[in-house]
């Protein structure tokens, strides 16, 4: 996998396509983004030659954005994971992706929602039955915590576009334009409404964003919410799902949608498009409560 090195040794992004290299890297850091760590697998997924795919990765483990994690000694075997270097590609990643939905497969409209049978709305209902990559993100007062909820329970989690307490956060500019923004508030107190239900019917209640943990706890504070609000600015989550996101006001942001996941930490059921934020709340409700009815591999939601 040789090429020619490119000459701008002043230009950043010259020197990063001469440690990417070409497009499959990307499809690579992907994969093991979202959980698929091993040599097998990785091939087994992009559908690349074993020569190529060991070049690739090699070079990868060379520059330091990948390292190699043995987990079997005979035969010799290693899981490949991101390094913090391989970990800074992940907005890259996710502004790519941003970029093909919207001037690829759209029409360059810039929203917050998507429509139904939409390359982005297949996408995210193919994630019921795929497990939650393991990450930790922090919660609204700077704790690190998995975004499951421990002991057992089931797990909602709702990804907001953002949501600004007043005096704290002004709204981006433009921000009510953009189809889909509207209704954080809204839609945080109608789960604040129903905690209690879902607690009786075995679930917690996550609420996660692109936002800056500092800014959740404002807005968690100002809305009183009884539940735990997750930053996921470094998009770790984003792309270990590749969950629809949309860009405002110089930052990446989620398109609203709900996961049901499992006290194995499966996702079990999905919410996308969501054009009803507080009726959402009391479609999830039922779809906890009637939780033994659902699928473990085949698509759900609304």
């Amino acid at each position: 996998m040789k090429r020619a090195e490119l000459p701008d040794s002043d230009c950043g992004i010259a020197q990063a396509l001469g440690v990417i290299g070409d497009w499959w890297t990307f499809l690579v850091v992907r994969d093991i983004a979202g959980g698929t760590t091993r040599f097998d697998g990785l091939q087994r997924e992009l559908g690349v030659s074993r020569r190529a795919l060991a070049e690739r990765l090699a070079k990868l483990v060379e520059h330091g954005v990948l390292e190699r994690r043995p987990y079997s000694e005979r035969p010799p075997r290693h899981d490949y994971v991101l390094t913090p270097k391989g970990e800074g590609l992940l907005p890259a990643l996710i502004a790519l992706q941003d970029w093909g939905a919207r001037h690829v497969m759209g029409d360059g409209s810039l929203t917050a929602t998507s429509e139904d049978g939409s390359a982005e709305s297949r996408r995210v209902h193919e994630l019921v039955g795929r497990k939650m990559p393991d990450i930790v993100l922090r919660r609204h007062d700077g704790e690190p915590v998995a975004p499951g909820a421990p002991d057992g329970l089931w797990t909602v989690l709702y990804f907001f576009p953002g949501a600004f307490a007043p005096g704290a956060q002004a709204y981006p500019p433009g921000w009510a334009d953009i189809p889909g923004t509207t209704g954080c508030t809204l839609e945080a107190l109608t789960y604040a409404s129903r905690c209690a239900a879902f607690e009786a019917a075995g679930a917690a209640i996550r609420g996660v964003s692109t936002q800056r943990p500092d800014q959740l706890a404002a807005f968690a504070a100002h809305a009183r919410l009884p539940f735990p609000l997750l930053s996921d600015q470094d998009s770790r989550l984003a792309a270990g799902l590749l969950l629809p996101t949309f860009r405002a006001a110089g930052a990446d942001r989620f398109k609203r949608l709900t996961l049901l996941v499992d006290p194995d930490a499966i996702i079990r059921a999905t919410q996308f498009p969501i054009s009803d934020p507080a009726g959402s709340v009391d479609e999830m409700l039922a779809l906890v409560r009637d939780r033994q009815a659902l699928p473990s591999t085949a698509s759900g939601g609304t």
